[in-house]
């Protein structure tokens, strides 16, 4: 059983989405996938990439795991520890969704599996890599499972392996993930619209040192009651406009005015300021496209609207940039 799921880039409201104000996302040409293969014996594996976190497990031992996490989740919610501290290794994320997926389907599996996954989606880069990894593994069980497909099941057991991950998520990388396409997304309300036809390029520039709910968090303790974030709204507003009129000169301008607002914020490093600063120098425009970092210099991707893929501009800095499209489709088996 081979399901996969692909990643996502938020185009406009990054941080704004968690304080309700709408974000327009897209799913990408990246993509996880996760094979399950019935196998002899009563243990479940999981064979990871690098191999870290791989190995083999009794149902009974992943129900612990669920229980410890479960409990961690609840003492960071009572402010006693970070989010980082929930999950003891990233492996942990996916053996969580298992155990918690085939409790949420009452079903019992009555045999040894093993889990590989594969995955084009850079970790850790505001790309929606968990809520991606987590629905193409769900997707392989319940198929595997023999349970009707049903999307709004799929979506609740993903965010709840997403709060592990980033504390209090907003629900957006697991609705795209699961759905495909492009849409607005609000209060958990998702408002499906055309994906962009313009050119568009990814620059990676490097893991955060802070993870999404670290700045998700650090965020909130400085601008929770800001009226930054109507002015958020008012910037995805007009760009859901411009995107279905396909008005890639007002697009290119919002762009900047989102960038404005990032930086604002605090989740822009010094570095990938100064190469935005040349991109629009160049005629371009380009934004971070997540949670960025609160410290360091690294900021996860950046989504660059240009003609060109400005190639040398980027090699000047040491990143790699590429060109991205859209997915239409979404966690599907294949």
């Amino acid at each position: 059983m081979k399901a996969v799921a692909p990643g996502k880039l938020i185009l406009s409201g990054e941080h704004a989405v968690v304080y309700g104000k709408p974000a327009i996302a897209m799913a990408i040409d990246r993509s996880a996938v996760f094979e399950l293969t019935p196998q002899a014996g009563d243990k479940i594996s999981f064979d990871l990439p690098g191999g870290e976190g791989s190995g083999s497990h009794t149902l009974m031992a992943l129900n612990d795991l669920k229980r410890r996490v479960d409990k961690k989740y609840n003492e960071f919610l009572h402010g006693k520890i970070g989010i980082r501290d929930v999950l003891t290794m990233p492996a942990d994320l996916f053996r969580f969704a298992f155990v918690h997926t085939l409790d949420g389907l009452h079903r019992h599996i009555d045999t040894g599996v093993c889990l590989k996954l594969r995955s084009t989606i850079p970790v850790g880069c505001g790309m929606g890599s968990s809520a991606a990894t987590v629905l193409s593994e769900i997707r392989a069980l319940g198929h595997y499972l023999r349970v009707d497909f049903k999307p709004d099941w799929y979506y609740e057991y993903s965010l709840e392996a997403e709060k592990l991950q980033h504390g209090k998520p907003s629900g957006v990388d697991s609705y795209i993930s699961l759905h495909g396409g492009c849409a607005s997304f609000q209060q958990g309300v998702a408002n499906p619209m055309s994906l962009p036809r313009m050119k568009m390029y990814m620059v990676q520039t490097g893991i955060p040192e802070t993870t999404t709910g670290e700045s998700v968090m650090a965020v909130e303790k400085n601008f929770k009651t800001s009226e930054i974030w109507s002015e958020f709204e008012a910037v995805t507003n007009t760009f859901e406009e411009a995107i279905r009129a396909n008005d890639e000169q007002k697009v290119r301008w919002l762009v900047r005015e989102n960038n404005r607002l990032l930086v604002a914020i605090g989740v822009v490093p010094q570095r990938v300021q100064r190469l935005i600063a040349d991109i629009e120098a160049s005629g371009g425009s380009a934004k971070i496209c997540g949670a960025g970092a609160v410290t360091g210099d690294k900021g996860g991707v950046v989504l660059v609207f240009s003609s060109t893929p400005l190639t040398e501009l980027c090699a000047k800095y040491g990143y790699t940039v590429s060109p991205v499209r859209g997915d239409p489709l979404g966690t599907r088996m294949v």
